[in-house]
């Protein structure tokens, strides 16, 4: 191809959204492989920063520019459509992962008493010592693990399936922030 050719190609792309020439999945794979990549990196460990707003908004952006949506556009149904999790949903999936995969360092709640209830399959809810404590992978991800819908909690045993299902969950309630998550 000649260099006229593809300079006419360079510019027929140029101003048009990734989405006109590239599938949906292939979108995908271009949002993990960069973004998702970077924010998703030790997220259970830093948790949800103080400028984890800056970074929602950037992801918000992300994907507007990918879809070629306007500025202003919501992005809730977008998340759904590509099943992509922004970043809350991102850290209560990482957050609750890392507890399924070392879950033999919590106390479930059946082995504190043998009382039958709702809460038997919850991991014991440790008192907060200090504030640092209650920011803490140990306190936090015991608390969300612990606001799970009981079916999805049922499936600790198996972590792929575990896994599956939360993330459906977590696609379906696109939550935007922790206390969203906890009121639901």
């Amino acid at each position: 191809m000649s260099q006229y050719n593809l300079n006419f190609k360079q510019k027929q792309y140029q101003n048009q959204p990734a989405k006109t020439y590239m599938s949906l999945e292939i979108l995908r794979m271009v949002y993990h492989s960069t973004f998702h990549s970077v924010i998703s990196y030790g997220l259970p460990f830093w948790g949800i920063p103080p400028h984890s707003k800056r970074i929602f908004l950037m992801q918000k952006r992300i994907i507007r520019i990918t879809l070629g949506r306007r500025r202003l556009a919501s992005c809730r149904i977008l998340f759904k459509n590509l099943k992509i999790l922004h970043l809350i949903s991102q850290y209560i999936f990482s957050i609750t992962m890392f507890i399924i995969k070392h879950k033999h360092h919590f106390t479930v709640n059946s082995e504190i008493h043998n009382i039958n209830t709702r809460q038997q399959l919850n991991f014991h809810q440790p008192a907060p010592h200090s504030t640092g404590f209650k920011h803490g992978i140990y306190y936090s991800g015991v608390k969300i693990y612990n606001n799970l819908p009981t079916h999805i909690k049922q499936l600790s045993d198996d972590p792929r399936s575990f896994e599956l299902e939360l993330k459906e969950f977590l696609y379906h309630h696109s939550y935007y922030s922790l206390e969203e998550y906890y009121k639901h």
